[in-house]
């Protein structure tokens, strides 16, 4: 599960960048790596030369958080926090884009037809 998690960041990180990688990116290099693995859950890291980075932890459940991050063509630093458990995966950032909020008029109606729900069908 471990490889094919940081197979999925891995991929994700490199169709994330609408740039061509750097000469930077080409020849980065591991700085710190630590993997952990035990009976009790797991903890792994890893850190590049061109500022990637990777952190998380993971339990007997199968229940896993961590966080990741890049400094993306416009010098930015994104960092994405996350959970996957039994709710699914989780990501957590501001990077994330988000839906704009309902119009009033339909949370008007919304919240009508939840308080007034219609008579079962039979």
């Amino acid at each position: 599960m471990f490889k094919f998690l940081l197979i999925c960041v891995v991929i994700g990180l490199a169709a994330a960048s609408p740039v061509a990688p750097s000469s930077d990116d080409v020849h980065a290099e591991v700085l710190n790596r630590k993997e952990d693995v035990r009976a009790d859950g797991f903890d792994a890291a890893l850190e590049t030369s061109n500022h990637i980075s990777r952190t998380e932890s993971g339990d007997v459940h199968g229940n896993i958080q961590g966080k990741f991050g890049w400094i993306s063509p416009e010098g930015e630093h994104i960092d994405i926090a996350y959970i996957a458990d039994e709710n699914g995966y989780q990501p957590k950032s501001e990077w994330i884009p988000t839906p704009p909020p309902i119009p009033e008029a339909i949370q008007r109606s919304l919240d009508w037809l939840a308080a007034h729900p219609g008579a079962p069908e039979h």
